[in-house]
Order: C-alpha cells, then structure tokens, then sequence
C-alpha cells in the first residue's frame, strides 16, 4: 500500500496541471468571445454543449466516473458562458431591456387604484405611499387593478404581494406574468387586525366572521379560541366590515383594521388580534411604463426553465458568480404544465449595474422564458 503523503503530493501536481490546463481553457474562450463579438454569434449554443457532453462522458471509464465527468465540464462550460456574458458587457454590448431610467416617479397628477372599497388595508399603503390626498378609486379584484393599468385608466395600482405572517399573495404574482406591467416601487405597513361588531353586539353574540383569506389565516390561534365561529370569506377585509354594517346582524363580525369602526358604524370587540403582534405586508406599486429611479436598489424577474436536473441550480450560479445578493425566491405553477414551475427572485442592484446585466444576459439566454418585473 502506498503512503497517504505520498498519494497527496501526486494529486497536488495534478490539480497543478487542472489549474493550468483550465487558464488556458479559459483564454481560449475569451478568444471564441472575441469572435462571437465580431460575428454577433450567440454565446448560449446548446446543441454544441450537449454534443461536447456526449462526447467527453463517452471517454470515462465507469459510470461513477461518468457523471463526474459530465459535472465538470458542465460547470466549466458555464463558467465560459458567464466570462463571455461579461467581455460582451465590457464592450458595451450591453442587451436593451427597453427600461428607462428617471431621477424620479411623477405622480403628481396621477390617479391610483386599489382593490377594496374606503379603509382597505391596500387604501393604506397607498396613502401611506403616495400622500393623504392622492387622487384615487377602488376596484373588486386585483386583476380588475390591472387592467385599470393596463388601461390607462390609472397611472399605478398598489396590490398587496406578501404578508410577514401567511406568505406571499400567489394571485398577484401570477397577474405580474399575464400582464404586461410592471413594479415601481413598494410599502410596507403593519397589519393589526381588530374584530368588528356592531355597537350594541358583543363578542358572547358572534357567530359568523368575515374578512379576506388570509386576514383570517392571519388570525388562526384566535379562532382556536373560538372553534364554534364560522369563518367566512371575502374579496377585502373592509368589504367585511362594509358588509356588518349592511347587514345589521349582532350575530356577524368582521376582521379588518379598526379604522373601519368609524367609517362603518361598527364598534371595536377586541383589537390586536392577529397571531404575528408585528404583522406586516408588503405592496408593491405598479404601472404599465418600463421605468425605474435611478437610486433603485432592488431588481424583481420570473423566468421558467428546462424541466432537467441542475437547471436552477445553473440559474442561480448567476447569481453567485457576479457577486449579486439574491433576497429572495419564490415558486408559482406553470399554467397546462403540471409540475413545472415559474421562479420569481428578487435581487439587490441597479439595471445599470454592470455586474446586474452580466447576470440578466446570462438567465435571458440560458432560461426558457424571462420578464423583468422592475427595478425598485
């Protein structure tokens, strides 16, 4: 048997060899960049990888090694690519995301939807957002907000796209793919649910609840108390409250936040009432424009990808390799593909940012489909 340093020194001057071997590999390709600039050639040429694959895995000598193999040169590969993404960017053949920048939104004049009716926690975000006296109207449903967009009916709707305590509002990001509209900027409020009764009820007189899913959802260890009352949904919480003081019934509650008890005659039963005490929810406002501010720091994309091993893997190497913090991800089913999936990432950085268009060349030319959905 040989000595373990013995074995050690012999596969250090081997890995000598790889290192040197993979610096020339990699000057090589700054060439075949150099040619493709000059050609205008794509730098992603799958069937040329998946025939050099074929041919390298075909080489090995066990099935183990095989798929070492097949690791490898797969990585290395896209290794390549990320190095001729970024000499292509450096030459200032940069791709045109058809974004525009400005040092700053005008909506001055701008008219704004929210889903909900007076006292939505969307109403909320926008004033919170926008300013007290933002002219504004609201629509039923979400999609009904974008289409007001899409429109032109309105400059910017402000739609709810996750909560601290329920997760993400899985509509929403599905409307951001269908239409063609796009994140400007975002709010975050703090969500406290209260329960609404009329003035003369009493929590000993409910028996139904109203409000949103999730608003329920929200507030699930409070119904463990009260397993007896049914729980009703609604498109809004204020609709709910709305609807208590339609229907004139002791018996009925609604969730939604107290501020409802004065623009619907109703009186606060308890307040606080949700399980997160620091509940928050995030809204994003969008518009049909292609534009982001010039200090934006936060970048939102969708894209699908090959339905193979490794695909998002090689995705997110992106990512990795241009130094780009990614804050996060989230996965949404694809419409008549049963168990293929569409992958929403937010990420830290500017569509100026060289680093950010090296990344965004790179899962344009390698994803099967890909949106930006702002920069914010």
């Amino acid at each position: 048997m040989r000595d373990l340093l013995e074995l050690r020194d012999e596969i250090d001057e081997i890995d000598d060899q790889i290192v040197k071997l993979y610096e020339k590999r990699m000057k090589i390709a700054e060439e075949v960049a150099e040619y493709k600039i000059h050609t205008g050639k794509q730098v992603f040429d799958k069937k040329r990888e998946d025939e050099k694959l074929a041919k390298l895995t075909a080489k090995a000598e066990s099935d183990f090694t095989e798929h070492g193999i097949y690791e490898l040169f797969e990585q290395i590969m896209a290794v390549s690519r990320k190095r001729q993404y970024q000499l292509l960017t450096a030459r200032g053949l940069g791709e045109d995301t058809g974004f525009t920048m400005v040092d700053k939104l005008d909506y001055a004049n701008a008219r704004i939807v929210f889903q909900g009716t007076e006292g939505a926690y969307s109403e909320q975000a926008m004033k919170t957002y926008f300013g007290e006296q933002c002219d504004s109207y609201h629509v039923d449903t979400w999609k009904d907000a974008m289409e007001a967009i899409k429109n032109k009916e309105a400059d910017y709707a402000v739609l709810p796209i996750e909560n601290s305590s329920a997760g993400i509002v899985s509509e929403n990001y599905d409307l951001m793919v269908e239409y063609d509209n796009y994140i400007v900027g975002e709010q975050i409020i703090k969500i406290e649910h209260a329960l609404l009764g009329l003035p003369d009820a009493e929590i000993k007189d409910i028996t139904s609840v109203y409000s949103h899913p999730q608003a329920l959802m929200q507030c699930s260890e409070y119904f463990d108390e009260h397993k007896d009352w049914e729980k009703i949904s609604v498109k809004n919480t204020a609709m709910a409250a709305q609807k208590i003081g339609y229907d004139q019934k002791k018996n009925q509650a609604a969730i939604a936040g107290s501020i409802n008890a004065d623009i619907y005659g109703l009186k606060v039963l308890e307040n606080s009432i949700q399980d997160n005490k620091e509940n928050s929810t995030r809204f994003i406002i969008v518009t049909n424009r292609k534009t982001y501010v010039k200090n934006a720091k936060k970048i939102s994309i969708c894209f699908e990808i090959p339905h193979e091993s490794g695909s998002l893997y090689h995705m997110l190497s992106h990512f990795i390799y241009n130094n780009l913090n990614m804050t996060r991800i989230q996965s949404r089913p694809v419409k008549d593909k049963n168990w293929e999936y569409r992958f929403f990432i937010d990420f830290d950085g500017n569509l100026e940012d060289s680093a950010v268009q090296n990344a965004l060349r790179g899962l344009k030319a390698e994803t099967e489909s890909f949106k930006i959905l702002g920069n914010y």
